[in-house]
């Protein structure tokens, strides 16, 4: 008899991989001897390959309504399987629903064969709703993530780390969000006083996050500018050997709490922690501080915050 074969869909942006971590490898360990693919975007598609909990990783296209041949390579893509679990439950994934041939369907909408029945889980966290979403396709156990299953998605070499304990700040957002960042000023003024307390600094991010580097590093030219520097592999690997990880409500931040490093996230009033920060595995929150406006929080309160 032929395995099973399971397709997981998840795709988005940075945090929302990383908080999907415990549900892959929850998946993974449900369904010990099928054939587990997992459809994603493309910057997340060769990082995840690496991962133990796929055996095969597809790249979704996410083609408009009218691209004919494109619509028929993603039906391609999505069909033949056992069971599909819609961990992305966008209007988008969901309406793949219509492509998928028989499969057993974890997610949304009204073809779902095993529905998250809570009217409410847009108004959970994430790591509530995917966990409640996995109980009612019959999975109820969430294996803890061990380092063995994370270590293939860090990659060596990585950028040449400090050998002294280094604190990992992460000063960017979205780039159509600049109301989620804290200061690059007020960061420069945190970096200087851990320096002082003998933590080597790094400062993480994309390329578009180089100006806000230039500034720590006016204040503390020491500090190592690693932003638009590492690849996802060689980010995962800074983050997962950090001291600690300070930031905004952003990608990298989650990355840090997936792989159980301490953290601060701070937080404005452009997003509701309650909703989307950032976890650890166990579900614990990481040290969080909401505020208003967030260029009004000073450095020495995020200093007094520090876990």
């Amino acid at each position: 008899m032929a395995s099973p074969r399971i397709l997981v869909i998840r795709h988005s942006a940075l945090g929302d991989i990383a908080q999907s971590f415990a549900p892959f490898a929850a998946i993974r360990a449900h369904h010990a001897g099928a054939h587990i693919t997992l459809l994603t975007t493309a910057p997340y598609a060769a990082w995840l390959a690496a991962a133990p909990w796929f055996n095969q990783v597809e790249t979704d296209a996410r083609p408009g309504p009218l691209n004919l041949p494109a619509l028929i390579r993603l039906r391609r893509q999505v069909h033949g399987f056992t069971r599909i679990y819609d961990l992305q439950t966008s209007a988008r994934s969901t309406r793949y629903r219509w492509l998928a041939g028989q499969a057993e369907w974890s997610g949304i909408g009204r073809l779902a064969s095993h529905p998250h029945r809570n009217p409410n889980r847009d108004a959970i966290h994430t790591f509530e709703r995917q966990r409640e979403q996995l109980a009612d396709a019959g999975i109820s156990h969430i294996p803890p993530l061990t380092a063995a299953a994370l270590a293939p998605l860090t990659a060596l070499p990585a950028p040449p780390l400090p050998p002294a304990p280094y604190t990992v700040l992460v000063p960017g957002a979205a780039p159509h969000r600049p109301e989620k960042r804290w200061p690059a000023a007020h960061f420069a003024a945190l970096a200087t006083t851990l320096a002082a307390r003998g933590q080597a600094i790094l400062i993480a991010g994309t390329a578009a996050d180089s100006r806000l580097a230039a500034t720590i590093r006016q204040a503390l030219p020491a500090a190592h500018d690693l932003t638009g520097r590492t690849t996802l592999p060689q980010l995962a690997h800074l983050l997962a050997h950090a001291a600690l990880v300070i930031g905004n409500d952003t990608g990298p931040m989650h990355l840090a709490t997936a792989f159980s490093r301490p953290a601060l996230v701070l937080f404005g009033g452009a997003s509701n922690p309650a909703l989307t920060a950032p976890r650890y595995p166990s579900g614990a929150w990481p040290a969080l501080i909401a505020v208003p406006h967030l260029p009004d929080l000073p450095p020495d309160r995020v200093v007094a915050a520090l876990p």
